[in-house]
């Protein structure tokens, strides 16, 4: 049994967490939830979600440590609240456009006019801007530190372009006043709307585990592993790896626009604020406290924090929530770098062969 338990406990694990999920809007409807903010925040965790995987993708299994996919998860954002922003103005420009002195709607605003067009858009936009990025760093072999920089750098440059460019982009302010792609999901009487798009969020977040497991329990998987662990020996053996690189960067990103897509439906706006350095760091603690390189870590990680935050972010703690969130990731790094799930994967066995040594004596 315990053999069973270390092959397939990862899926087991996202099957409960996945069957938790589940089971609160049907708590919300006998009235054991009351209100609908719980499953507002859950929706938000499962972008979270989503987007801490692709990041494990890069840097728990290759090596690859970006600091700035906060850019990639807010142009899938921007994206989607850019269609439903037109969806409430008939297709008209917005107030901030007024103000910012345009008279018809942007070119670049065009293409959101239709959900499918849209849908292309939250994957290709991030994607194409990833593989630029990706081409030229991989091709002349800049990893490590010098990755990290580069990608922070980037991410603060776009950050500062969005706020400048207030006329299209509404600047500080973002893109406000949205309503999902299902219509309003406040109020008990538009529950039914935040049913489906919670179901459908969590549905993608299944595809995207599933898809992840896939990869990384193939060939490929370990050739990404052998990357992280040996570059040169890779490259030298014959492998190019800064395709596979590319590729895994540029999947990552992907993961990343459909996680902001679904951030905007649950929280109703946009702004720069999610794609600045901070954000992105944010992110990378999710993967690291829940254990890199595992995937379903990169799951549990993104919940556990933001329900800690959720809950510490109020009340007596209000001033120093941060600093446990920093503590927490501290002692992760120093004292359990394989994260939660490391953790566990360790102390676990121990507990099973003493169980089963004390049930051999008896």
């Amino acid at each position: 049994m315990f053999k069973y338990f270390e092959k397939y406990g990862c899926n087991l694990t996202f099957s409960t967490i996945v069957l938790v999920l589940a089971v609160m809007p049907v708590l919300f409807m006998l009235g054991i939830l009351s209100g609908t903010s719980t499953l507002l925040f859950l929706g938000k965790c499962i972008a979270f979600a989503i987007v801490a995987i692709g990041l494990d993708l890069i840097w728990g299994y290759t090596g690859i440590l970006s600091l700035g996919h906060g850019l990639y998860f807010a142009l899938g954002g921007y994206a989607m609240a850019m269609y439903l922003k037109l969806q409430a103005t008939g297709g008209n420009i917005t107030d901030f456009m007024h103000i910012g002195g345009l008279t018809e709607l942007p070119t670049i605003w065009r293409p959101f006019h239709t959900l499918p067009i849209t849908f292309i858009m939250i994957v290709l936009v991030p994607s194409i801007l990833a593989w630029i990025i990706g081409y030229f760093i991989f091709k002349t072999r800049v990893k490590g530190v010098y990755f990290s920089i580069i990608s922070q750098a980037l991410t603060w440059a776009a950050c500062s372009i969005f706020i400048a460019l207030s006329p299209y982009t509404n600047g500080n302010v973002g893109i406000t006043e949205i309503k999902s792609i299902f219509g309003s999901i406040k109020g008990g009487a538009n529950q039914g709307n935040l049913f489906f798009l919670f179901y459908m969020s969590l549905a993608t977040l299944v595809g995207v585990y599933a898809f992840s497991r896939f990869l990384v329990s193939r060939k490929f998987g370990k050739l990404l592993v052998a990357i992280r662990d040996g570059e040169n020996r890779t490259y030298f053996s014959g492998y190019p790896v800064s395709r596979y690189k590319n590729f895994i960067y540029v999947l990552s990103a992907a993961f990343a626009g459909i996680a902001g897509a679904i951030f905007v439906n649950f929280n109703g706006c946009i702004t720069p604020s999610q794609m600045t350095i901070s954000y992105s760091i944010t992110m990378v603690i999710w993967v690291a406290v829940g254990g890199r390189g595992t995937i379903i870590g990169a799951v549990i990680g993104a919940f556990l924090i933001n329900i800690c935050e959720y809950n510490l972010s109020s009340g007596s703690t209000v001033e120093i929530w941060q600093y446990i969130i920093g503590a927490i990731f501290c002692l992760s790094i120093l004292f359990f770098k394989g994260g939660l799930v490391g953790l566990a994967q360790e102390k676990v066995p121990l507990f099973m062969h003493k169980l089963a040594a004390k049930a051999s004596k008896a």
